[in-house]
């Protein structure tokens, strides 16, 4: 079974549409949500989950993700290679070992080229 990780991005007040939604449209591989937020940002909710695939077309503000375990970073392909080229005087090595440390407990964006890090607090899991 092939399975991806998805986040959804909500706001707080629509976490209960935003996790029905979810379970209605998406297979869930392990039948569980993480609810985090963003910790200076409290409203600021991020929804990840393993779908199987094939699924349908991903939902709006909804985006594909991976997860270094050790340090429970979330991040993007493109944060990913963003964070290589500014730990490596810019130069894009997929060999470069990367200090997860640095970025424990959070999801990397990126803005345009610049590397968005935002601290995660995790709220609850959701068993569904």
């Amino acid at each position: 079974m092939k399975t991806q990780l998805l986040c959804t991005f909500a706001h707080r007040r629509n976490q209960d549409i935003i996790t029905e939604h979810i379970i209605a449209t998406y297979d869930l591989s392990e039948n569980r949500m993480f609810l985090f937020c963003d910790q200076e940002r409290p409203d600021d909710l991020y929804i990840t989950y393993n779908i199987v695939l094939p699924s349908p077309r991903r939902s709006a503000n909804t985006i594909s993700i991976h997860r270094k375990k050790e340090s429970n970073t979330l991040y993007s392909i493109n944060a990913l290679n963003t964070v290589i080229k500014e730990c490596n005087n810019g130069v894009l090595d997929k060999s470069f070992i990367i200090p997860w440390q640095l970025y424990r407990n959070s999801l990397l964006l990126t803005d345009g080229d610049q590397l968005r890090q935002i601290k995660l607090k995790m709220l609850k899991r959701l068993d569904v």
